[in-house]
């Protein structure tokens, strides 16, 4: 697991251990291993700390890198120099199996279809930002080493994940951590090249689950239960707002933290 120290490594950690199962955990920033897990640092940028970290390993689960919008030097650096050491270390150390976290701004300025349908797997690249670049990125870098090298890739375009939603444009976007953790499983060992919607089956969702109902996800969790409590708060949401209507909310304004 790269990325282990942050937010979406520490709800997986525990949700992801299994008797017999070791958990080796990377990351720039330490963290203390528990029971059935293991600790190695490697920056995504050194090739030789990347292999190291990859050798006799069965499957990685890629959460390595920028989390959020960032100058485009960052974003190069560590989304894209950084997804493509990760393969390359994977593919030459004989890994099978890789899931790659995606996100939902890789195609965030698709907006919701007409007639209440869902926005298909496998939408078009239409990102919202350069973070949302790098992620298309890794879509396509999936794509080519399972292509050409025969690599099992599943990339998650991951919607809201956290232990509830914070807001009502969650109760469509959200996917539990416990759905998560089941999605991550079911790319861990699906054949083939597969991008899925990362979302848990929620009333209001809008994103298909097609794809990921095809390697054997099965969502457990719908943010409906929350939705009584964030409308109260915060009101109905308008679905013809940008925050609701395009997938990648307000990323796909132009205030993104003085960047843009």
């Amino acid at each position: 697991m790269t990325g282990a120290a942050g937010k979406v490594g520490t709800l997986l950690r525990s949700r992801l251990a299994r008797e017999g199962r070791i958990l080796r955990l990377s990351d720039l920033h330490a963290v203390e291993p528990g029971p059935g897990e293991e600790w190695v640092e490697a920056d995504l940028a050194d090739p030789a700390a990347v292999a190291e970290a990859m050798k006799d390993v069965d499957a990685v689960l890629h959460l390595g890198g920028q989390s959020r919008e960032r100058p485009w030097a960052d974003i190069v650096r560590a989304n894209i120099e950084g997804m493509h050491v990760l393969m390359e270390a994977a593919r030459h150390e004989g890994v099978e199996h890789l899931v790659l976290m995606g996100s939902h701004h890789a195609a965030g300025f698709h907006t919701r279809p007409p007639g209440g349908a869902d926005l298909p797997d496998y939408a078009f690249p239409r990102p919202d930002s350069y973070y949302g670049v790098s992620k298309v990125v890794m879509e396509a870098l999936g794509s080519l080493y399972h292509d050409r090298f025969g690599v099992n890739v599943t990339v998650i375009r991951l919607g809201t994940c956290n232990e509830a939603s914070a807001d009502t444009r969650g109760l469509a976007t959200w996917i539990s951590p416990d759905d998560l953790a089941r999605l991550v499983e079911a790319g861990l060992t699906a054949p083939g090249y597969h991008v899925v919607w990362g979302v848990s089956d929620n009333t209001r969702r809008w994103w298909s689950l097609e794809e990921a109902k095809a390697i054997g996800y099965v969502s457990r969790d719908d943010s409906e239960a929350q939705a009584a409590a964030l409308i109260a708060e915060q009101g109905e949401p308008d679905l013809s707002e940008p925050l609701h209507h395009r997938a990648g909310g307000v990323f796909t304004l132009n205030e993104l933290g003085g960047i843009w």
